[in-house]
């Protein structure tokens, strides 16, 4: 059964925007460097799922064409392309980041430097804090895209099964990484306000429905390569972001502790999209 464009937004709808429901937290205003600290590991934990997650996935295309070209039912052309492809973007995701987080820090310099440090913009890219948030939501949101890639193709394929079990588990996923992306701004010295909140659940969890409606009318191997490896090259620099904090806090034992946690919770979600044999 072929789904209609209505049905597929309402399912991308829900895929994508369970963001919102772990959003709230980073408006908890208690500062404590405890706590700082264990919300930072618990989201270095979930963003290392992540990390193997879409590098899972993205490489799957790539070892097919590989497998293909050797044993003669394909040529050496589809490799090729895939492995190019999947290079470039996890570069691009990676250094591409480094290069607007630096752009965007060395204008905040000079705004100091002038005495018009203050941001009047919703997100606060200023804040070292928010643009960590920022980056965190970027991330997260290009990964989403191939999830929902995953959905409408299954849709668009009849498998409408798959495609339920699909939302189901990549709703619960997306609702920790919600989590995961205020929680750098939990605790600091200023509480974000629920319009930035709001524009940076929309970032994570737009793609999703975005994704959703282009795969229920395209597949193509080489869009979700592209899309999985910029996300991981993207998650690959938060997460070293992330540990750099994480050592200045020097929290020992319980940052372990709180990244085993979120690791466990990623796997925990991805358990009911294993269900559903994809």
């Amino acid at each position: 059964m072929r789904l209609s464009p209505l049905e597929l937004t309402v399912l991308g709808v829900i895929a994508g925007f369970t963001i919102f429901l772990g959003l709230p937290i980073g408006r908890v205003t208690k500062r404590s460097a405890g706590l700082v600290s264990i919300l930072n590991a618990l989201t270095v934990g979930i963003l290392v799922f992540l990390l193997w997650d879409v590098l899972t996935h993205a490489i799957e295309p790539v070892e097919s064409a590989l497998g293909d070209a050797i044993s003669g039912t394909r040529g050496w052309y589809p490799f090729a392309g895939l492995a190019v492809a999947f290079s470039f973007a996890i570069a691009l995701g990676l250094l591409g980041l480094v290069v607007y987080d630096k752009s965007i820090e060395r204008a905040a310099m000079r705004r100091l430097g002038t005495n018009t440090a203050h941001s009047h913009s919703v997100l606060h890219l200023d804040e070292p804090q928010s643009r960590l948030a920022f980056l965190i939501a970027v991330g997260i949101g290009l990964h989403n895209f191939s999830e929902g890639l995953a959905i409408g193709q299954s849709a668009a394929g009849g498998r409408l099964n798959v495609a339920v079990v699909l939302v189901v588990g990549f709703a619960l996923h997306n609702a920790t990484e919600g989590f995961g992306i205020t929680a750098p701004l939990a605790g600091g010295a200023r509480r974000p306000g629920w319009l930035q909140l709001g524009l940076l659940g929309l970032i994570g969890g737009v793609p999703t429905l975005a994704g959703t409606l282009l795969g229920g009318v395209f597949v193509s191997d080489l869009v979700s390569t592209i899309f999985l490896a910029l996300a991981a090259g993207s998650i690959f620099y938060v997460i070293v972001q992330l540990v750099v904090v994480s050592v200045k806090l020097g929290r020992g034992m319980g940052f372990y502790v709180g990244a085993l946690a979120g690791i466990l919770a990623g796997f925990a979600t991805d358990f009911v999209v294993t269900a559903a044999g994809v």
